[in-house]
């Protein structure tokens, strides 16, 4: 499973039928007895957190893969009034809402990977991850993913797909989001990533090409394919549609360049470009239910955490409700900070 499953999270109903949602999950996954539990508190202690602390959040869970082993991430987003002191917060007994006060800390260690970014009256993102066998978060390729994903809101499916492709020296990164919303939608970008993971070995305009030929008889995409050579720290660019693509280090931030068009019907010109890459760099996409307005700099620290954790923070603040929205962000594993 891929796809990210988002849950609003207003009310503590609503956090028993997410702890439901995830446990089974785990156990279509094979998780033993005991990570069972654990994936259960650990739902259950966030969802709580948000119905308290925030009054409205939203939880995002997808299966993730790593090292031959599979584990569960939960990312949660909120608007609420956010940490003053994580350090406090962490510790056993610490409350603000008269409860036992064990919940950050009984998170952290029913994971084993756990990160929070939270700014006063800023809200908070948090991430946990809860593997199958591993004691702490397996070792990734050499590029690591982070996704947040939801439909349109009143939609039942998600009209944007992605994926992502590691191989020996060059990882590839896919998103589409079919025109409109609602199935149709969905079946043409799921259709486009089954035509891009076919051609994963050629390069982004040639990948594009095949995406358009397979795509005649849906409604069509906007897509956009980026690969990164590691070898030559660069990245190779190809898009049509309106699918955001950015690259940002610590010193700037550079949009890479589509062209207009939908892929599967109308396309003027397919057209690679290449940048520069760095180890410390962020590869963004996302579709057009997020604004473009994001500038991972105003976020203090922000660039060097785990990019779940970034794409929960740009989706919460840049999120359109009018639209499907999906947001990809991917990063070198050696190179991330921890809080």
């Amino acid at each position: 499973m891929q796809h990210p499953i988002s849950l609003v999270i207003s009310e503590s109903s609503q956090v028993g039928g997410a702890r439901r949602l995830a446990a089974g999950l785990a156990a279509a996954l094979d998780f033993g007895e005991t990570r069972q539990g654990q994936l259960a508190l650990v739902v259950t202690e966030i969802g709580n957190n948000l119905v308290r602390h925030a009054s409205y959040g939203e939880l995002f869970i997808r299966a993730v893969e790593a090292d031959g082993d599979i584990g569960l991430e939960i990312i949660a987003v909120d608007k609420g009034p956010g940490i003053a002191n994580l350090g406090q917060c962490m510790r056993d007994g610490y409350s603000t809402a008269g409860t036992a006060g064990n919940g950050l800390g009984a998170i952290a260690r029913l994971s084993q990977h756990f990160e929070v970014y939270s700014l006063p009256g800023g809200g908070t993102v948090l991430l946990s991850q809860v593997w199958a066998k591993s004691e702490c978060a397996p070792p990734d390729a050499a590029m690591v993913v982070g996704v947040v994903a939801r439909p349109k809101p009143g939609q039942e499916v998600c009209g944007d797909s992605w994926a992502a492709e590691h191989l020996s020296s060059r990882s590839l990164y896919f998103l589409a989001d079919g025109l409109g919303h609602g199935p149709d939608a969905a079946i043409a970008s799921q259709e486009a990533v089954r035509a891009f993971r076919k051609n994963k070995s050629r390069r982004p305009k040639e990948i594009l090409e095949a995406v358009h030929a397979a795509l005649v008889r849906t409604r069509g995409v906007a897509a956009a394919v980026a690969e990164i050579h590691f070898d030559r720290q660069e990245v190779c660019f190809a898009g049509v549609g309106n699918i955001a693509a950015t690259i940002v280090d610590p010193v700037n931030a550079r949009s890479l360049v589509s062209y207009n068009g939908i892929v599967g019907h109308q396309v003027r010109k397919i057209q690679e470009f290449t940048y520069s890459w760095s180890r410390d760099a962020l590869l963004v996409l996302h579709s057009d239910g997020l604004s473009s307005r994001w500038q991972v700099e105003h976020y203090s620290g922000l660039i060097v955490r785990h990019p779940a954790l970034i794409a929960g923070v740009l989706y919460r603040d840049f999120q359109r409700d009018n639209d499907d929205a999906t947001v990809l962000v991917a990063r070198n594993s050696h190179d991330m900070g921890r809080p």
